[in-house]
């Protein structure tokens, strides 16, 4: 009921603490209706300012004169209606009405620059200062475009007033003033006490964060350009009075080649298209979204389907028509009110602007639309400058004697030319009829290679069976075409690979794949078979030129290489399938089977010595160091893989470094050695992209390299690798690999300061889960997700949607068999984080529901830091329940703590014995029960004395509250003071000299009384 003065207050108060947003404002319109019916107008003074606060800050700028008009008349009529406060406000809101008119095309640019010299004339008539109408004036002329330097100069030389718009506000228009001037460095300078939040205010820096990108872009800061997106997005999404700044960071995906992320912030932001409060913001925005339109359009991908106004679908060309349409008469309204070409100058110069990134900028999101190619799906990593993609020659035969070049020489750009020699043949550009013969060999031999090139190509994307096939099919060829090496070799493999299909060892990659039907001791028996044939023909058709086949013919002086080659591939599947039969076997691999592993690895060192082919006595020691490394003899681990490299470099073949580097780095890690790990795995990514080898796993190096620099410190470098690796495994369809490494880019934010960043991330993973479309990642690894998430958001202050995702957890886990205590601590963390957020009758259902899990499933740690966190925050807000309810959740806190077996030695026992006495020495000094205090405060003491050193930094805090207690409420100083100088001398003792000082200080204190 509002029938009362003090009820309408009292609403109104409760109305203020809400958020911006619709209902805030309709809400406030209601209390001024509410207020008009009383005689008295100091109700609807304070009513109309609350409803001029919600227009502003929602872009209701068409209303917003009008409920000052009426605010001006009562300043009037009845000045002594306005507290000080409200009076301060009139002169305040002055500004929110200028730039509200200058919102509105419809309103004419005299009454906006009339409106100014009536401000200035309000403003001399009261004692004010000028400054803020110097402000005013420097808006029109910039909107205008008419003497900007002129009333920039009045403006920015005059002295700021109690008037004045904040200084974070200040530092946004300057900097803006010279990003118009084209000076980014020179701005982003004056931005800075907004980014490091020295200035800072509820507008600012999610206004700042949004306007710098693209300075940020343009100058190479990109690591702050993608956090700037990442945490201010988050804080203007979906809100009517942001408008503006949804628009820039829609036009920041267009142009640092984020279009699928620029796409969900259109579906997030769908209600904007219809907001038409802020017609200037409104052109802001549809600019935005015409830029993104535009280059989706100018990709290829007008028929992708987008999010618009309500009540049609639309594509992204249909849109770009309706937008360009609407944005070109507000442009054209905005000038002819104007009489200038600026609004429409600036917003062709906008629409002018071309991607500044080569590649798509990584922002560590989960994409959650469809990825159109080319527009929206991340590309190769732009690390090396050196990068080098194969030639591919245009004559036939030249492009057959290429590829077969570089396959001789292990070249991983071979598997380019070799695809681009099917698709010849498929679509009829290749010689007809092919001229086989002399110059390439019997048709047989290249059906064979091609078909090799295809088994390998699905084996590395998990396609077994058909890879088992393909290989198959290519030893028959060769057969047929004379090569009985290469025969050999096809048939060596598939049975190797098909036995042990996608096994963990990098030198899997050396052949084809399999089905996974043989057993180990038909797969040994049928090498065995395949190794005597080996051995016959070493005698039929040895490692020369002589007896050369068919298809051998064509290699020349190149045969007994060849045929080497072969062989030793031959040897290197055996090698593989021994190795993979010992991984295999649980829990650990029998004698046996290392002893075979260990054998035939050494059998192809020996023979690859022997036949002086380097790159495979690296092969070998790959074997010989996983074995190691999984045995636990790091250091003979780490010394193989060591002349593994030196064996590639002795080869000549750089290309084949990356894999042994990588697995290297994995080892160094592990030897917590991670600047060297994080340098090889750079040069490993180099010279993978710099020789083509497109089979590369890079997802997963960029995973490691990440860890490696987080390891580090280098915090940007690790969210720069984590990543570009979240959306390579994005695009290999690895759900949960993805997952992961958002978890460890959201734990490296976190730690680094970025915060909400982090929860930026894991919102996205969130959503993306929810797309039916795309491969769900796993449960568990999405509980963790959600956890994390929770927990961020919290830290965030943004405490009602924390408890909502502890909620939604805590019903996911409630279910899980296994692990039942992770019910009971999400509970409790759900209902601490409801009272911070003030939802007591909520958090008392959850506090309930955690004690009842509890007895299920205990966890007393988190259910004694919930009982102490409730007797906190009880003394904080719950000021009709008070000291007794604080002290029955402390009650609680001791029974729970008091049922763990008297002979744990756990931390948390001894920690949480001490916060619980600690609390209750706060609540009860609160409550002037200082003889009582004073007892928990020693008991708190004595409990972290049992820490030992783990409890020094707690057992300072006690102490300096019992001597507070000591001091200021029993008034013992002499006591107080002894005791802070015994503590003080054990901090120092223990190098805590923070401690210490913040003790010390405290002496000094009760000393100088």
């Amino acid at each position: 009921m509002l029938d009362t003065p003090e009820a309408v207050f009292e609403a109104l108060r409760e109305n203020h603490e809400r958020p911006y947003g619709l209902q805030r404002t309709v809400t406030a319109e209601e209390l001024v209706e509410a207020a008009e019916a009383f005689e008295k107008p100091d109700v609807l003074v304070t009513a109309l300012l609350e409803l001029m606060s919600a227009y502003e800050y929602t872009g209701e700028h068409r209303k917003a004169p009008v409920v000052f008009a009426r605010l001006l008349k009562l300043w009037d009529t009845t000045p002594e209606s306005f507290s000080e406060w409200e009076a301060h406000h009139v002169f305040w809101n002055f500004k929110w009405v200028t730039t509200s008119l200058l919102q509105v095309p419809e309103v004419p640019l005299a009454t906006v620059q009339g409106w100014t010299d009536r401000m200035r004339e309000r403003y001399e008539a009261a004692g004010h200062g000028v400054q803020p109408v110097a402000t005013m004036r420097y808006h029109i002329a910039a909107h205008t475009g008419v003497g900007i330097e002129d009333a920039y100069d009045l403006w920015a030389t005059r002295p700021r007033t109690k008037l004045s718009d904040c200084e974070a506000c200040e530092t946004r228009r300057f900097a803006s003033h010279l990003v118009r001037t084209g000076d980014d460095k020179a701005a982003l300078d004056a931005w800075g006490p907004v980014f490091d939040r020295s200035q800072s205010c509820s507008e600012e820096p999610k206004t700042s964060q949004a306007r710098a990108l693209l300075p940020l872009l343009r100058t190479g800061r990109l690591d702050e350009a993608r956090s700037f997106h990442l945490a201010g997005y988050r804080q203007v999404r979906g809100n009517t009075g942001t408008q503006n700044e949804v628009g820039l960071h829609l036009e920041f995906c267009a142009l640092s080649r984020n279009e699928g992320r620029g796409l969900e912030i259109l579906a997030e932001n769908r209600p904007l298209f219809a907001s038409d409060s802020a017609p200037l913001d409104h052109l802001d925005f549809l600019t935005g979204v015409e830029v993104l339109l535009a280059r989706l359009d100018e990709d290829g991908h007008a028929d992708t389907a987008v999010a618009g106004p309500a009540g049609r679908e639309w594509t992204a060309g249909t849109l770009l028509a309706h937008v360009r349409a609407e944005a070109d008469r507000l442009a054209a309204a905005f000038d002819a009110r104007n009489g200038t070409g600026t609004v429409g100058d600036r917003r062709r110069e906008r629409l002018a602007r071309r991607p500044l990134l080569d590649e798509p900028l990584p922002l560590g999101l989960r994409a959650t639309l469809a990825r159109t190619a080319g527009a929206t799906t991340p590309g190769p990593a732009p690390a090396p400058a050196l990068a080098t993609v194969t030639a591919v020659p245009d004559d036939f035969v030249t492009l057959v004697h290429e590829a077969r070049r570089l396959d001789l020489e292990g070249h991983p750009g071979a598997g380019r030319l070799w695809i681009r020699i099917g698709e010849r043949l498929a679509d009829g550009t290749a010689p007809d009829p092919v001229p086989y013969g002399d110059e390439l060999g019997p048709e047989e031999r290249l059906r064979a290679e091609l078909a090799e090139h295809e088994a390998f190509r699905n084996g590395m994307t998990d396609r077994h069976h058909e890879g088992l096939a393909w290989l198959n099919r290519a030893a028959g060829l060769y057969e047929r075409a004379g090569m009985p090496w290469h025969a050999l070799s096809a048939r060596t493999r598939g049975l190797a690979w098909g036995t042990y299909q996608g096994g963990e060892n990098e030198n899997e990659a050396e052949g084809g794949a399999g089905n996974g039907t043989d057993t180990a001791e038909d797969m040994r028996a049928g090498l065995d078979a395949l190794l005597r044939d080996a051995e016959r023909l070493t005698t039929e058709a040895p490692f020369t030129g002589e007896n050369a086949g068919a298809g051998e013919a064509a290699f020349g002086a190149d045969l007994g290489k060849a045929r080497a080659v072969e062989y030793l591939t031959v040897l290197n599947a055996r090698a593989y399938a021994a190795f993979q039969e010992a991984m295999a076997e649980e829990p650990e691999p029998s004698d046996a089977s290392l002893a075979r592993a260990e054998e035939h690895t050494r059998t192809l060192r020996t023979e690859a010595e022997r036949l002086n082919l380097p790159h495979q006595v690296a092969n070998a020691r790959q074997y010989a160091a996983d074995m190691a490394g999984r045995g636990g003899d790091l250091d003979r681990a780490e010394a193989e893989l060591r002349a593994a490299l030196r064996d590639v470099a002795a080869a000549g073949r750089p290309w084949r470094g990356s894999r042994p580097r990588a697995q290297l780095a994995r080892l160094l890690m592990a030897k917590d050695q991670p600047a060297e790990a994080a340098e090889l795995l750079h040069q490993a990514i180099a010279d993978a992209v710099r020789h083509d080898d497109t089979e590369f796993p890079l997802a997963p190096t960029y995973a490691m390299l990440g860890h490696a620099a987080s390891h580090l410190g280098d915090f940007g470098g690790a969210v720069r690798h984590l990543s570009e690796a979240a959306a390579r495994f994005d695009q290999a369809g690895e759900p949960d690999d993805a997952t992961d490494a958002r978890l460890q880019l959201a734990d490296v934010l976190a730690r680094s300061g970025q915060q909400a960043d982090a929860v930026a991330v894991l919102e996205s993973v969130l959503s993306g889960a929810r797309d039916e479309t795309a491969p769900a990642p796993d449960d568990r690894l999405l509980a963790q997700v959600r956890l994390t998430l929770a927990r961020g958001l919290r830290d965030l202050e943004e405490y009602l949607p924390a408890a909502e995702e502890f909620l939604r957890l805590a019903d996911t886990v409630a279910g899980w068999e296994d692990d039942r205590h992770i019910h009971t601590m999400v509970a409790a963390d759900a209902a601490v984080a409801l009272a911070m957020a003030d939802r007591w009758e909520a958090a008392d259902t959850a506090y309930a529901r955690a004690v009842a899990a509890h007895e299920e499933a205990p966890n007393w740690p988190r259910i004694a830091e919930m009982a102490r966190e409730f007797a906190r925050l009880t003394m904080m807000s719950r000021d009709t329940e008070g000291l007794d309810t604080a002290l029955e959740h402390l009650a609680r806190a001791d029974a729970v703590l008091a049922a763990v077996p008297e002979d744990t030695t756990d931390f948390a026992h001894w920690y949480e014995t001490g916060q619980v006495h600690y609390r209750r020495a706060r609540v009860l000094a609160g409550a002037d029960r200082h003889p009582e205090a004073l007892a928990e405060a020693e008991a708190a003491v004595a409990a972290y004395e049992r820490g030992g050193e783990n409890g020094g930094f707690p057992r300072a805090e006690a102490t300096r509250i019992a001597a507070l207690i000591e001091g200021n409420g029993l008034e013992r100083l002499n006591d107080a003071i002894t005791r802070l100088t015994g503590e003080i001398a054990r901090c120092r003792a223990a190098g805590m000299e923070e401690a210490a000082g913040i003790l010390d200080a405290l002496r000094q204190d009760y000393l100088s009384r």
